[in-house]
């Protein structure tokens, strides 16, 4: 029974985001560099924020404060990131065939995936360790729901990574204020959230952060050039 929670809470929170990065990335070394570059700048962040927890001393029985930093520490180093990718432009080009002036949206997709894979194997990784056992939840105390709400919204984050990159570096290419703050605020908010669960209303938060993740999906969908027409042919069959 723990060998099948595990299974299906891994394979719920990282199967999507993992069949996303064999259908298109891994056919593009390129792409797997900038995955892993941006996965290592989310570890940065959080080894700045984890820093800045330990030596404020008063408030590290806080979550919410060590929360609120984390984002912005997210934030500011994908904007970083932007920086040095588009820095590197020109290297880049000279060790891959593609044009990366015309792919600037399908890199940074990659970075928002990189950021949400390292992001979602930090989240969960604890909690799957428990799930293999000995014990289960629920039988004193807790909620049986715990592990599957885990992966859900771990599953919820590493997506609404990937979509805020797009929205993000778009947003920093354009000069657009208002898609940024969306990002950084949605960020926070979705993130605040999640305080709820220690009261276990895992519908809520849970709800409230897929409702985010459909606006924002949708956002990133229309950033790249995208028509409901062409949502509507994947769903038609052609003779």
């Amino acid at each position: 029974m723990t060998a099948m929670d595990f299974f299906g809470c891994a394979l719920i929170a990282f199967g999507p985001p993992l069949a996303m990065f064999a259908l298109t990335i891994s056919i593009e070394p390129i792409r797997i560099i900038i995955l892993i570059a941006s996965a290592f700048f989310w570890l940065i962040s959080l080894l700045l924020s984890s820093i800045l927890w330990y030596i404020v001393v008063p408030l590290q029985n806080n979550l919410a404060f060590g929360l609120v930093f984390s984002v912005l520490f997210q934030e500011a180093f994908r904007f970083l990131l932007y920086a040095v990718l588009r820095k590197a432009e020109k290297g880049l080009e000279k060790v891959t065939t593609a044009n990366l002036a015309n792919s600037r949206h399908i890199f940074a997709y990659v970075c928002g995936l990189g950021f949400g894979l390292m992001s979602g194997a930090f989240a969960l990784v604890n909690v799957l360790a428990d799930a293999v056992g000995p014990g289960t939840m629920g039988l004193r105390q807790g909620t049986e729901y715990f592990f599957i709400m885990s992966a859900a919204t771990t599953l919820c984050f590493i997506l609404l990574h990937t979509f805020w990159g797009v929205i993000f570096f778009s947003a920093v290419d354009h000069k657009n204020w208002v898609q940024i703050a969306w990002v950084v605020l949605s960020h926070l908010f979705v993130s605040c959230m999640t305080l709820l669960n220690r009261y276990q209303a895992y519908t809520a938060s849970l709800l409230t952060a897929y409702l985010i993740l459909v606006i924002t999906a949708a956002l990133a969908y229309k950033i790249v050039g995208g028509k409901v027409t062409n949502i509507l042919k994947c769903f038609t069959f052609s003779k």
